[in-house]
């Protein structure tokens, strides 16, 4: 954490943990996406960047 940060207090029992906003977002997304790769069937990078090209041509049809 840095000056200027927004951080979060999270009770959890007789505990208070401190924590940087941001990163509790990051690790919430991250969860969220956890296992839809494999779901996508994305193997590779090469995949991924077809998949998003598929998507983006799509897209311009509607």
């Amino acid at each position: 954490m840095k000056e200027g940060s927004k951080i979060l207090f999270i009770r959890k029992g007789d505990d208070i943990v401190i924590q940087n906003s941001a990163m509790l977002a990051l690790e919430k997304i991250q969860d969220a996406f956890d296992g839809e790769a494999e779901r996508l069937d994305l193997k590779t990078e090469e995949d991924f960047v077809k998949m998003i090209k598929e998507f983006r041509k799509n897209r311009k049809k509607d």
